[in-house]
């Protein structure tokens, strides 16, 4: 179900990859941990994937798509459980040891052999509407504020409250299912500064000494996410003479956007003469990451964005992870 083509690293990685780069980078386990005993931290991740399967099953169910949606659901709530619990047992069992990015794709494998493709389809299209609608009160209230940092700033936080509209959380599913999502709500409530990972300031100071030539911007959620808080960053890049480029899934996985999603999206923000918002957007590139999960692993990248990626000077991950540049 991945993407046809080979899939090669990310072009800016450090080399050698293997000893300079690893996926995951939370400590599962040691060399000294127990091969047939799951850790601490393997156990907390599993418990974690099994209290999303509710909202994952419910989603399933009512997929219009899938015949007797129902029905595969329920098998994919029990195989699934079984799986993890079989991990609990044996943390070297289904091709462990247990990492973000197994429970990931064997979640997902599940799903697809049961015929469910896109079962957040549905949220997702209506999110995009919603934000879409409100995609130039952003922009020009961003717009509004004269100082650059300040600016810059807001940008972030709008970042990071669209990134909370993340449905593979079990807990910010349930409480998108109750109450929706506010964009602006989110904006407000954002902890204040100092965060505990904090370099917006050296951000700032880089961001008002320099303009980048390319930007690679890994691409997360629909909806409020990459339409309110990703794309007027990205315009704010284009007003500066970056070149941008928006890397999205490959395939459907929870809410995350996809390539073809992202196309459309843009599509229906851009004006008759090809701008967004009165910026130029004919700088801005979508590209196929080649990925089909919620996470990514840079060692396996599509060969296009690698080869757009090659001369990039900024590269930005969004989705729980920290912007990062290269000089």
């Amino acid at each position: 179900m991945e993407s046809a083509s080979e899939m090669v690293p990310f072009p800016l990685l450090q080399t050698p990859i293997e000893s300079n780069y690893r996926a995951c980078t939370i400590p599962y386990r040691f060399p000294s941990d127990n091969p047939k005993r799951p850790t601490p931290t393997e156990l907390a991740w599993i418990d974690l994937f099994r209290n999303s399967i509710p909202s994952f099953k419910k989603r399933a169910e009512s997929d219009p798509t899938v015949p007797d949606a129902p029905d595969r659901a329920e098998k994919f709530a029990e195989r699934y459980g079984a799986i993890l619990e079989d991990l609990k047992k044996d943390p070297e069992s289904h091709g462990g040891p247990p990492d973000c990015i197994l429970l990931c794709r064997i979640r997902e494998q599940i799903l697809r052999e049961l015929g469910f493709r896109d079962i957040f389809k549905k949220v997702k299209d209506e999110e995009n509407a919603k934000a879409i609608s409100l995609f130039s009160d952003v922009v020009n209230l961003n717009d509004a504020i004269e100082d650059e940092g300040k600016r810059l700033e807001n940008l972030v936080r709008g970042i990071f409250a669209g990134n909370i509209f993340d449905l593979g959380s079990a807990q910010l599913a349930e409480v998108f299912s109750k109450d929706g999502m506010s964009f602006l709500a989110s904006c407000q409530n954002l902890l204040p500064r100092p965060w505990v990972i904090d370099d917006l300031d050296t951000f700032k100071l880089k961001w008002s000494k320099k303009s980048w030539k390319k930007a690679i911007i890994f691409v997360d959620n629909s909806g409020a996410d990459i339409i309110l808080g990703i794309l007027p960053f990205a315009r704010e890049l284009l007003r500066r003479g970056t070149q941008v480029v928006l890397a999205a899934n490959d395939l459907p996985s929870i809410n995350d956007v996809t390539y073809p999603e992202l196309i459309e999206i843009i599509s229906k923000l851009k004006d008759e003469n090809g701008k967004l918002m009165g910026v130029d957007a004919s700088n801005l590139l979508i590209a196929n990451s080649g990925n089909d999960l919620p996470v990514i692993d840079l060692a396996q990248v599509s060969q296009e964005l690698a080869f757009l990626a090659a001369d990039a000077d900024l590269v930005i991950m969004e989705g729980m992870v920290r912007p990062g540049d290269r000089d």
